[in-house]
């Protein structure tokens, strides 16, 4: 009996370390139930979201000043280079264009009348696009006052923007047109009263040398560079015959400056301004 006691007893024990381990093996599952490890895996993943990315906008995807402007005066033309060049000479008989300006874009730069030397790689492509109304510019280069004692006027004004032309008679003498860019309507024609004899033989001169039009070099310089042309002027080279200097201002409202030989109808010098 006691033999049979002390199996019993032992037994016991060890079903009762059994049912110990088992309850411990049940709790320590229990701890890796699905909650807990969906809770363990948010917890985790909340480490490594990535920040939300705030990004401006490009610098240079924003418009210089000088591009915000061409933009206004060219998104208020609506006469073409072409057409404002027949306007001008058929002003003067017998006249030849000497230089078509719009005026609002560019003109200071153009004062400075850079010598045709070095090149710069034309950009942008499709003519200028859009809608806005014109705002001030400074006067048209090469073209004498509008009126006989004051200056161009400074900026479009009311009637919009203008083509500011000058043609030539055959001595020389040179005539100012004024052309209204949005009706085609002259606003003005006058003969230049600053003219001296000097003047008037070199323009001359220089007529007689170019033996291409300037819409021929309009058209070279737009088969180079697509866009807008807002100026053409006849200018010397170097003392190497003449050019028709032609701008043209693309897409992304840079302008590039083409200076085309006014024999051979070749470019000379291209340059863009990138402002």
């Amino acid at each position: 009996m006691n033999s049979a006691s002390s199996r019993a007893r032992t037994l016991k024990t060890v079903g009762a370390l059994g049912m110990a381990a088992a309850t411990a093996v049940l709790m320590t599952g229990c701890g890796q139930s699905p909650d807990s490890a969906t809770s363990a895996a948010t917890s985790e993943a909340a480490k490594v979201v990535p920040q939300k990315q705030t990004t401006s906008p490009s610098a240079s995807a924003r418009l210089t000043e000088d591009q915000q402007e061409r933009k206004k005066v060219l998104d208020a033309t609506k006469v073409t280079f072409d057409d404002a060049a027949t306007t001008a000479t058929g002003e003067v008989a017998g006249g030849k264009l000497v230089d078509l300006d719009l005026e609002g874009v560019d003109d200071d730069d153009q004062d400075q009348s850079p010598s045709p030397t070095g090149s710069g790689s034309p950009t942008g492509s499709a003519s200028p696009t859009g809608s806005a109304s014109p705002t001030g510019s400074a006067s048209p280069t090469g073209s004498a006052s509008p009126s006989g004692t004051g200056s161009p006027s400074a900026s479009p004004g009311s009637e919009g923007p203008i083509w500011v032309a000058e043609v030539a008679e055959k001595d020389g003498t040179v005539h100012t047109v004024r052309i209204n860019a949005v009706d085609g309507k002259v606003i003005e024609a006058r003969v230049d009263a600053d003219q001296d004899a000097d003047d008037k033989k070199q323009t001359a001169d220089r007529l007689a040398q170019a033996t291409q039009t300037p819409q021929q070099a309009a058209k070279v310089a737009t088969e180079k560079k697509k866009g807008t042309v807002t100026s053409v002027g006849l200018d010397d080279n170097d003392g190497k015959g003449v050019v028709w200097q032609v701008d043209v201002v693309g897409s992304d409202w840079k302008k590039t400056t083409f200076d085309v030989d006014a024999k051979t109808d070749t470019i000379v010098r291209e340059e863009t301004d990138n402002d």
